[in-house]
């Protein structure tokens, strides 16, 4: 009788342990992730000094899925005090579309996600094994930080309050000149102004170049 009592309470204590695997804490759910996913060998463990920035590469058109999974990993896993933010840089545009100029949001670098963050070996697995996460970029398996002056300039670019002008034209193209004084004409670009939203058009009149200024969306290419 004492024994099937035994026999119940131990498997009692098995379904118990069972059933408390997918519970635990943060340090205990990273440890199972590892014991799946576990490509680093023992005597390439990670850790680097230091809050820097880090680019992750991701599957492409990933980019703002990668971030949200995340985020939302690094607040079940108990890791703020080592991530501290996700970015996905982007800038804006102004397109043609529809014969009407538009704004437009655009993803500075497609395929790539900025993290903040200090590098521990459990602050690299999280990242590393978040879904369509396929690395990090550095030597090897540790991640090389984007300097000051990296950061600075992307930081400048994202916060710039004006819309950049997305010219397709280039130094040397054919195109016609579709408004304006000097409608029909065809010309070839001279020069380009991205920050004014300008081209300069060589158009030939009476046996010789004349230069013509216009908006970019003035001509197109022939």
């Amino acid at each position: 009788m004492k024994e099937n009592e035994k026999g119940k309470k131990s498997r009692q204590s098995q379904k118990n342990e069972e059933s408390g695997k997918s519970a635990g804490t943060p340090e205990e759910k990273i440890s199972r992730e590892k014991k799946i996913t576990d490509p680093v060998k023992k005597k390439d463990r990670i850790r680097q000094k230091g809050r820097h920035w880090y680019v992750i590469h991701t599957y492409s058109g990933y980019e703002d899925q990668v971030a949200e999974n995340l985020k939302q990993r690094v607040v079940s896993m108990s890791m703020n005090d080592k991530i501290f933010n996700v970015l996905v840089p982007t800038e804006k545009n102004i397109e043609m579309k529809g014969g009407k100029k538009k704004v437009t949001e655009k993803k500075v670098f497609p395929g790539y996600v900025l993290v903040e963050m200090i590098v521990t070996e459990d602050s690299w697995y999280v990242v590393r094994n978040t879904p369509n996460v396929t690395g990090f970029i550095g030597f090897g398996t540790r991640p090389t930080p984007m300097s000051q002056t990296e950061i600075k300039r992307l930081m400048k670019k994202m916060g710039q309050e004006e819309p950049k002008y997305k010219i397709d034209f280039k130094i040397g193209e054919q195109v016609k000149i579709t408004d304006g004084p000097f409608k029909d004409f065809d010309g070839v670009v001279d020069e380009v102004d991205e920050q004014k939203g300008k081209i300069k058009v060589l158009v030939n009149m009476f046996g010789r170049e004349t230069p013509v200024t216009l908006d970019f969306l003035q001509a197109k290419k022939i």
